[in-house]
């Protein structure tokens, strides 16, 4: 048995995986970004004390604790550099805290690179030894698995798809470039997009749907689109542009066996799915009878705890 860990924004979550990938138990409390980092780790002690008892797991049959969580890790000190979501944890012994606790391996991961590992291991790329994730939220997060193993880089801050330049001299990204994925293909992208085109068609459907530009969300252009709005159509159309143009470049560079969509906006499925499948094999690289299959990634938030479980198995 292994615990996993997922450091999110809203929620800290830790659950109960044995070696199929299968989750046998969770447990989970909000996430306080103001408090001390011990008592965050106090937190998700006492999370993976539950989550065991819900197992009818002793700590004696738990072989390592994983950590799936956002920003940059030093793998060799074993903590966290930078933390978007409890940036009092920046710098702070991660590792060697939880060792002192639990005298088991530490692993610590990207939240990317475990939701990647996740779906490799136990979801829609089970059984793929080469995989691609890209995950569609407030920003784009990814993660490769090439031959099994996760791509990290050298210093383990790869992987960084989201921040490749699609529009050369385009928007401004947090990261400092202009023109990143990101920033048009990302949920955020979308509700920018969106919010362009409302504000150039006062008398659009798109309106009716989202009364004032902050109701705007990532589902308000599918919608319209599905409702025959003209304008949200072409929000969608220029949106998926955007997407495929990035998961070309993916699959022209890496050609995995499978590329994984998750995030918020994979849940619009086909209305996504085969348009962008569409567009991808009109604009990448083909092989005469082995291709990319571009999938919707099925383990939902379950893919972070899997993967940060098993990432180091």
């Amino acid at each position: 048995m292994y615990i996993g860990v997922d450091v999110g924004g809203t929620n800290l979550v830790v659950g109960i995986v044995n070696g199929e990938g299968d989750i046998i138990a969770k447990a989970k409390c909000p996430t306080d970004t103001i408090k001390p980092p011990k008592a965050v780790i106090g937190d998700i002690l006492r999370l993976a004390a539950e989550a065991c008892e819900k197992a009818g797991v002793n700590k004696a049959e738990i072989k390592s604790f994983g950590f799936g969580t956002p920003g940059t890790i030093d793998f060799e000190k074993g903590a966290v550099i930078n933390s978007p979501n409890i940036p009092l944890m920046n710098n702070f012994p991660l590792r060697d805290t939880i060792q002192a606790e639990w005298a088991i391996p530490v692993y610590l991961v990207n939240d990317a690179n475990a939701a990647a590992f996740g779906e490799a291991f136990a979801g829609s790329a089970k059984g793929c030894e080469s995989m691609v994730m890209v995950t569609l939220g407030t920003g784009i997060g990814s993660g490769i698995v090439l031959n099994g193993k996760l791509m990290m880089g050298f210093n383990h801050i790869g992987a960084e798809i989201g921040h490749t330049v699609v529009v050369l001299d385009g928007w401004e990204c947090n990261c400092g470039r202009k023109g990143c994925w990101e920033k048009y293909a990302s949920a955020s992208g979308l509700i920018a997009l969106t919010r362009e085109k409302m504000e150039a068609n006062p008398d659009s459907k798109l309106w009716e749907i989202a009364p004032t530009l902050e109701a705007v969300d990532g589902k308000t252009a599918f919608a319209a689109a599905a409702q025959g709005c003209s304008a949200g159509k072409a929000v969608v159309e220029l949106y998926l542009d955007y997407l495929a143009c990035g998961v070309g470049n993916l699959v022209n560079i890496f050609q995995p066996q499978v590329l994984c969509i998750g995030g918020g906006i994979s849940n619009e499925g086909d209305a996504l799915l085969l348009p962008l499948i569409a567009r991808v094999e009109k604009g990448s690289f083909r092989h005469p009878k082995n291709n990319t299959e571009i999938r919707i990634a099925s383990l939902g938030n379950d893919a972070g705890i899997i993967g940060a479980a098993l990432a180091e198995v």
